[in-house]
């Protein structure tokens, strides 16, 4: 039995990598990333530059499944987030990627353990991981953004300096700056060979991730643009106002290092020792989940582990 559920485990394995090489090849062709750009465009409150007709035809070839869930209000932003990731996958195949191994893992466990329970627990569980990810692919693009951002304004500035245009320094950032930046600034360039003024296409990447640096320096452009000015002076201060505020945000995780472990030890403590008394002594702990009684008292201490935890979280987690 063990064999056969070990074979059927690496056969759906390799089914699984087969289609994702195949998706993978597609969606890394530029007639797809052309597609995507079109209809994310179309679907933005942003396309008053498109035409009516256009805008329908585009959004007549967007798959049904995507329309429906770009309708329902738990996913209807679930296409940007995974574009303020820099997933290239629409929202209708990473939900059928958390489903398809929220089922696997249900199926899995089921046959293992023989359980109900503990076979619907971790479906759920595994469920969620796609969405944990998703959250921390964000993050950790957008940090990487504010890193390498002051660098692309500094060198914008730079080149400002040197008797360049802005749209020549736009497009110096595209090529030597590191993704996301890089990957950004190339985008608002090329919209900019398009016809799209470079203002517009600057403004549409405040769309593409959430950071309030590139909202001042988008503002500071448009206002620069109207009334004129020293760019590169502007450029230059923001750069440093930045720097500055990452500096702090650095010497705040340094001071609130003992919180944070604080927090993620007295989480993993009381799991560690279940496991721990578990396999010492498997009789001492088991009537916590062959009563019922025992299941209220493991729950009740699981709400209260996870409230611990938020709060800890919450009072160390100073917002700069």
């Amino acid at each position: 039995m063990l064999a056969i559920v070990v074979i059927t485990f690496i056969a759906v394995f390799f089914l699984f990598f087969a289609v994702y090489l195949g998706v993978s090849t597609v969606r890394t062709s530029p007639k797809y990333q052309l597609k995507r750009r079109l209809q994310r465009l179309a679907k933005s409150s942003d396309s008053q530059g498109m035409s009516e007709d256009l805008r329908a035809e585009i959004i007549r070839e967007i798959p049904p499944l995507d329309k429906l869930l770009g309708s329902l209000p738990l996913t209807r932003d679930l296409d940007k987030k995974l574009d303020h990731a820099g997933l290239e996958i629409t929202s209708s195949r990473f939900l059928i990627i958390a489903v398809s191994a929220s089922a696997f893992s249900f199926v899995l466990i089921l046959l293992l353990s023989k359980s109900f329970l503990s076979a619907l627990v971790c479906g759920f569980v595994v469920s969620l991981l796609p969405f944990a990810f998703l959250h921390h692919k964000i993050t950790q693009r957008l940090e990487k953004f504010t890193e390498l951002f002051p660098d692309a304004l500094t060198m914008i500035s730079r080149s400002l300096r040197a008797g360049h245009s802005f749209t020549s320094g736009i497009q110096l950032v595209g090529e030597e700056i590191q993704d996301p930046v890089g990957e950004l600034f190339k985008t608002a360039y090329d919209q900019q060979l398009l016809g799209l003024r470079i203002t517009e296409t600057l403004s549409n990447l405040n769309e593409r991730i959430d950071s309030l640096d590139l909202r001042f320096f988008t503002t500071a452009i448009a206002i620069n643009n109207d009334v004129g000015g020293n760019l590169s002076d502007i450029l230059d201060n923001l750069a440093l106002t930045i720097r500055e505020r990452l500096k702090i945000r650095r010497q705040v995780r340094v001071y609130t290092a003992q919180g944070r472990m604080t927090g993620y030890v007295l989480g993993a403590l009381p799991i560690f020792t279940f496991i721990v008394f578990n396999i010492l002594n498997p009789k001492y702990e088991s009537v916590l989940y062959k009563e019922t009684r025992g299941l209220y008292v493991l729950g009740v201490a699981v709400i209260l582990q996870l409230v611990g935890f938020f709060v800890i979280r919450k009072i160390i987690r100073i917002r700069i």
